[in-house]
């Protein structure tokens, strides 16, 4: 849609939202009924956001009598239903090849949130047939620090995931590249070496600029050629705090935040595993950069870095450059579990998780050890599309979308977690043959069979005295010496069961691991399948061991 016709769109949604309310139309409203009529524009949010306040600044201005006329002259607005489309909205597109970028900082491990604009950026250059670049974000050597395991963990989370990129970039091999750039932005005018410390935050929020600012551009080289000294000769550079690299902005942006914005620091004590130099670019500085000579065409991009956007674009104004397509992206939460990297970190350290894979965290390691699947991932994020509104996924309907891939692939097995000892009496068969799978023909499990076995123990409390049937193999009068009483099926109560011989099992839960026994024929599984445990649920087995297995509980 050219910018044009999608002005005069809004204009009209804002003089309508104008006349609903007493001559002032509310910029969100307006935002709302525009992406609800054209929803293939929720790619563009932040432009029309952008333009909706404008807009209904310029309409609120008129009185309501040229409201009411201009509306007149424009005609009423049709509101037309629309069929809700399928699959990913379209890009804009205006380059030859749509070049994405996946750009994840290694301070920990992938989780749902995070993975999703992967999934999204992989699907859309497979619909167009375009470029992914995976560039690992780890310019950071002081708050969130890299490691050298994330960098592995987020190539092998990808992988499993299915997503193929076709370069890979590690931003902290490009110091040189960024300390180029920044020069350049001095001798241009658009950047400047500030000294000015703690007063800097007072001057910035009073909206005034600092005395660095207007320096002439000798000065401002000398004193970055000072800052890079840095790295090669620190007792004769600045310390860390002492001075800054700052993009020049506009001093009455109405946020502080985008106001001549930190572009390069000096970190005297690095923490990083790729490189122990002491001066380093900021996020937006490196995404800037990087973003524009790598040919990325579109951004995918969280509400929460809307301002990131407001100060990246100043660097591509000053290069005469053009801006990525944005497209924004809101938070994903998961019910119940913990996503957050620095929480994650901090429940690690102070013993409340057992590690990033833990049961009660959102990451991608975590999901796959309870046995979810990368497709079921995919499916729900798909599904969910790259809207802006925040949103929280329910474990309940992530684990509906997994239950559908997993049931069929699921071996059936009898775990018992708190065992009730019984006898059968009048039993003569001495072998039990059950169905791997109730509907897959793919074997049988070969149980042998005493005058012993075991039951829950809250089946037999609630059962004593009833017939029931012992699962896949025959019906009882339930007691502790229960009598057989036949094969034929019958509306009574099922029961899973066990015989006399059985190795022990630990399911790892949520919040804790419970101590149980199952089948001798579980061991005929390898570690990583998944498998389901009658009456119990979904479980992705561990370790297999001749007398023991571990297993991590996903969903029922």
């Amino acid at each position: 849609m050219e910018n044009n016709e999608l002005n005069a769109i809004i204009r009209k949604y804002a003089l309508v939202n104008a006349t609903e309310h007493e001559g002032v139309a509310q910029p969100k409203s307006v935002l709302g009924r525009v992406l609800a009529e054209y929803p293939d524009l929720r790619l563009r949010v932040l432009e029309i956001k952008n333009l909706s306040e404008r807009v209904c600044d310029e309409v609120n201005r008129l009185t309501t009598e040229k409201q009411k006329k201009e509306l007149e002259s424009v005609g009423p607005i049709e509101m037309i239903k629309k069929e809700e489309r399928k699959g990913l909205p379209d890009l804009d597109i205006n380059r030859d090849r749509v070049v994405m970028r996946f750009a994840p900082n290694p301070d920990g491990a992938l989780h749902l949130g995070n993975a999703r604009p992967a999934i999204l950026c992989h699907e859309y250059v497979k619909k167009y047939k375009g470029l992914l670049i995976l560039r690992f974000d780890d310019t950071d050597p002081k708050i969130k620090k890299p490691d050298k395991k994330y960098y592995t963990w987020i190539r092998e989370d990808l992988k499993w995931l299915g997503i193929k990129w076709d370069k890979e970039v590690i931003s902290s091999k490009r110091l040189n590249i960024y300390y180029k750039h920044a020069e350049a932005l001095i001798k241009i005018g658009g950047a400047y070496v500030c000294t000015c410390s703690d007063a800097w935050k007072k001057l910035r929020d009073a909206g005034k600029p600092c005395p660095c600012r207007d320096a002439s551009k000798e000065t401002q080289t000398k004193k970055w050629k000072k800052m890079l000294s840095a790295n090669t000769k620190p007792k004769n550079a600045y310390r860390e705090g002492e001075a800054v690299l700052r993009i020049k902005t506009n001093m009455e942006l109405k946020n502080p935040e985008a106001r001549d914005w930190p572009a390069v620091r000096i970190v005297d004590s690095p923490e990083h595993p790729l490189g122990k130099k002491r001066v380093w670019p900021l996020y937006n500085f490196a995404s800037a950069i990087d973003d524009h000579l790598l040919g990325v065409t579109h951004i995918m991009r969280g509400q929460e870095h809307a301002t990131n956007e407001i100060k990246q674009r100043f660097v591509y104004q000053y290069f005469k450059w053009s801006y990525p397509f944005t497209i924004i992206l809101g938070r994903i939460s998961l019910s119940n579990m913990v996503l957050s990297k620095s929480e994650i970190r901090e429940g690690i350290e102070k013993d409340i998780f057992r590690g990033w894979d833990d049961p009660k965290v959102g990451t991608i390691r975590s999901l796959r050890r309870r046995g979810y699947s990368a497709e079921a991932i995919r499916q729900i994020i798909m599904d969910i599309g790259p809207k802006p509104s925040d949103m929280t996924i329910s474990l309940e309907n992530l684990s509906a979308y997994n239950r559908k891939i997993i049931d069929k692939k699921a071996n059936r097995y009898f775990f018992i977690h708190d065992p009730k000892k019984i006898e059968v009496t009048g039993l003569k068969t001495k072998n039990a043959k059950i169905a791997l799978h109730p509907e897959e023909k793919r074997g049988f499990r070969n149980i042998s069979l005493g005058k012993y076995f075991f039951v829950e123990k809250s089946d037999f409390l609630s059962c004593r005295g009833q017939e029931v049937r012992l699962m896949g193999l025959c019906n009882i009068k339930l007691a502790e010496k229960s009598k057989f009483t036949g094969t034929e099926l019958k509306a009574v109560p099922k029961m899973h069961w066990l015989p006399s011989k059985f190795i022990k099992a630990n399911i790892i839960m949520q919040e804790k691991t419970i101590k149980g026994i199952v089948e001798t024929s579980i061991k005929k599984e390898k570690p990583g399948a998944i498998i389901q445990f009658e009456r119990f649920g979904f479980c992705r087995l561990e370790k297999i061991g001749k007398k023991e297995i571990i297993a991590v509980f996903g969903h029922k």
